[in-house]
């Protein structure tokens, strides 16, 4: 790519220069009613100013509606992805759309080009990104010189230009950190998630805060780096668990991460809760089928997808032009039975000893 085309402003650009989402430009650029005419006209002199010329491939998407939104992806986590996939369904089939899911590699060289072919050959009235193609810039830049309304899940920041939705990661694994320590335990050990999904970074960040607050440092030997799977939360179980100073406690950032530590524990022939509590995050459906069932969060993910559809179905000027681009939705802390007290936890190995 020529240094010039990367240079050449973006609808982006536009967005964040006049203070307005890529949605009102899109609007303005299309001639759509409904846009205050100081937002039209603001939005107009930005786009003089930046010298901004939408592409032809854009200029062809702004006739009928499609009534097609779709959903791009890629995620190991089944259960984050199968919640995100049903609450868009759902709330695309209640206002009269299709929704048209689609899994692409974050890594992928030739990702621009996939996204290009499949915005040409769908003609999307919008588009949904899921970690970790909410922040790929090569993705994004497709999509906003095309003049596709996009809608953000739990990017790693809140660019005012783009229309997100999330719930807060670091208050809720702040959350959970903290209901261990309440329930006395300091040797607490955490397994991170993917390095390439900024919820990871976020969780983590939770987990060192509530730490931190309540006097306790984070032993670094109790860190384990996993990637969101099962597998990984098997490996990160035997390393933390053979240490000579185990953890009484284990916080994974994802239930399959969790529930890979549960397995792992129960093989090892450890008991959960007595000899060791386990919390995970997301609530999956699995959470609550094992056995303990898993303390954990419960992450609004069918709601954020509920609301993404919302966001770019929502008629022009519907909302008003003063509505944040970012939603932030409510998560819940559910303790359950793989997590004790660690005095209760004391008292029953006295008992059965005795």
């Amino acid at each position: 790519m020529s240094s010039r085309a990367s240079s050449a402003p973006t609808i982006i650009d536009v967005a964040r220069e006049a203070g307005v989402s890529i949605k009102t430009v899109s609007r303005v650029l299309n001639r759509e009613a409904g846009v205050h005419e100081q937002t039209r006209e603001q939005v107009l002199a930005v786009v003089a100013q930046l010298k901004y010329r939408p592409k032809l491939s854009a200029r062809s998407l702004a006739g009928a509606r499609s009534y097609l939104i779709g959903l791009l992806y890629y995620d190991p986590s089944a259960s984050f992805v199968g919640g995100v996939q049903k609450g868009a369904a759902v709330r695309c089939r209640e206002a009269g759309y299709h929704l048209v899911v689609e899994s692409i590699e974050d890594d992928a060289p030739d990702i621009e080009a996939q996204v290009d072919r499949m915005v040409a050959a769908l003609r999307p009235d919008g588009m949904i990104l899921t970690p970790p193609l909410c922040d790929n810039p090569q993705v994004l830049k497709v999509l906003a010189e095309s003049g596709t309304p996009t809608v953000l899940i739990s990017p790693g920041e809140h660019d005012p230009a783009l229309l997100t939705v999330r719930m807060d990661d670091v208050r809720a694994a702040e959350e959970v950190t903290e209901l261990l320590i309440e329930l006395g335990h300091e040797r607490i050990a955490f397994i991170r998630g993917a390095t390439d999904q900024a919820a990871s970074k976020l969780r983590f960040q939770g987990f060192k805060r509530a730490m931190k607050a309540h006097g306790l440092a984070v032993d670094e030997s109790l860190v384990y780096q996993g990637d969101f799977t099962f597998p990984s939360g098997v490996a990160g179980a035997h390393h933390l668990l053979a240490q000579r100073h185990r953890p009484t406690a284990v916080f994974a950032s994802n239930d399959d991460m969790a529930l890979g530590v549960l397995s792992a524990a129960q093989r090892l022939g450890l008991q959960v809760p007595a000899e060791l509590s386990i919390a995970g995050f997301d609530d999956s459906p699995a959470a609550t089928l094992v056995w303990p069932p898993l303390t954990t969060v419960r992450q609004p993910i069918e709601d954020m997808a509920r609301m993404a559809v919302d966001m770019l179905v929502t008629p022009a000027g519907a909302d008003g032009e003063s509505s944040s681009s970012e939603r932030v939705l409510p998560h819940q802390v559910v303790p359950r039975d793989s997590t004790l007290a660690l005095a209760s936890r004391k008292g029953r190995t006295a008992a059965r000893k005795a």
